[in-house]
């Protein structure tokens, strides 16, 4: 606290970029170092930015005045990289999934914790003004008691863009565990922890043809499942209906929907950090007809949030405390995808054996101001 933490990038890839906008924004931590296994991407980003070295992962990973390793491996390496960090005597946050299983997942967290430091993960979105808009309003009773919640992400395949998607069509891939951690962190968030799950998958293609870049052409093999859908049993008695897809091509509806005994709630897309949030009650409708849904105000999360800010909110919480993007939320999400695809294989509704509370509210606040006078309640 009072010190920014000093960050080293292990993973130059696509999703650096994004981090690379937002950081230089953030007081309360300070890009020092990248690396990447490609020693060229690294130094390329090391030439955009002032004052950062690119480095060996060795040598990022042994460097005493790096505080924090910020992981953007892919997700195979994800476990690897953290462990290595925490070996380190370094904090470590991380893109989703935490892990590419809940075994390698939890052997992170029991190592932070004999270490004596943090993890988080990734996705941070749930920080910004539009789910924690959404929240503020369920927190207040504005829908009444949540009943049900949907959530739709379907795509025809990120290898329409991605110039390297292999990674998408393997175990450890695929829909759910790829774009399933910001909406079922989003649902943790708006209702609560998750106890058990039914689910059901499928695929429509064994091979995918990159469409741009390098290897545009090229065929990739698939070998996992590209659809799936199931049930989520909230603790709260709120049931959730998900559908992850990398098979369909577009939606109408909104991505995340809230049912409550006395209003339905539209949320923004969950992989963005804002959004409009709209309400129709029940003084809304007329003879079984809709009269129109109200956009509610901004009330709450990080103001003109980026990718870092689940990293930034890190550094600001006081020991002893909880930060929001969490190891453990992040644990419990994989839990619940996991047990997810397990239903989906065996036919039969699998319990969730971990647990999280729904991280702190953020207030309405910005990260960008000096470190003395930030905010965080």
């Amino acid at each position: 606290m009072g010190e920014p933490l000093n960050i080293g990038i292990i993973g130059c890839g696509a999703i650096v970029a994004q981090y690379l906008k937002t950081l230089p924004s953030l007081p309360s931590v300070e890009l020092r170092a990248v690396a990447d296994l490609d020693l060229g991407r690294a130094e390329a980003v090391a030439a955009s930015q002032d004052g950062v070295r690119a480095l060996t992962v060795d040598a990022l990973l042994a460097d005493p005045g790096i505080d924090t390793v910020l992981n953007l491996t892919i997700p195979a390496a994800h476990a690897e990289i953290a462990l290595r960090a925490i070996a380190a005597g370094k904090h470590v946050y991380g893109e989703k999934p935490l892990a590419a299983n809940t075994d390698e997942a939890r052997l992170v967290l029991d190592a932070a914790q004999k270490a004596g430091v943090r993890v988080g993960c990734a996705p941070d979105t749930v920080l910004g003004t539009g789910i924690q808009t959404a929240r503020h309003a369920i927190d207040n009773g504005l829908i009444g008691r949540p009943i049900s919640a949907t959530a739709t992400m379907v795509t025809p395949g990120h290898e329409r863009w991605h110039p390297n998607p292999d990674f998408y069509y393997v175990p450890g891939g695929g829909p759910l565990l790829d774009m399933g951690p910001y909406y079922v962190t989003a649902l943790v968030t708006l209702l609560g922890p998750v106890t058990s799950v039914i689910g059901a998958a499928s695929h429509t293609r064994s091979e995918r043809t990159i469409g741009g870049g390098p290897r545009a052409g090229q065929t990739v093999p698939v070998s996992i499942d590209t659809h799936v859908t199931g049930v989520l049993v909230h603790a709260s008695g709120a049931l959730s209906t998900l559908v992850m897809s990398f098979d369909a091509v577009q939606t109408r509806s909104s991505n995340i929907e809230i049912h409550g005994e006395q209003a339905s709630m539209t949320v923004p897309d969950p992989n963005y950090f804002d959004g409009e949030v709209s309400v129709c009650d029940l003084g809304n409708r007329e003879n079984d007809r809709e009269l129109g849904w109200d956009v509610l105000p901004v009330s709450a999360g990080y103001l003109d949030a980026g990718r870092g800010y689940g990293l930034a909110d890190m550094a600001l919480t006081p020991p002893g405390e909880q930060h929001r993007a969490s190891g453990e939320l992040a644990y419990h999400v994989l839990d619940v995808m996991e047990s997810l695809l397990k239903s989906a294989a065996e036919g039969a509704s699998v319990p969730v054996r971990s647990a999280a509370e729904r991280p702190p509210a953020v207030p309405l606040a910005s990260l960008t101001e000096p470190l003395t006078a930030s905010v965080r309640a």
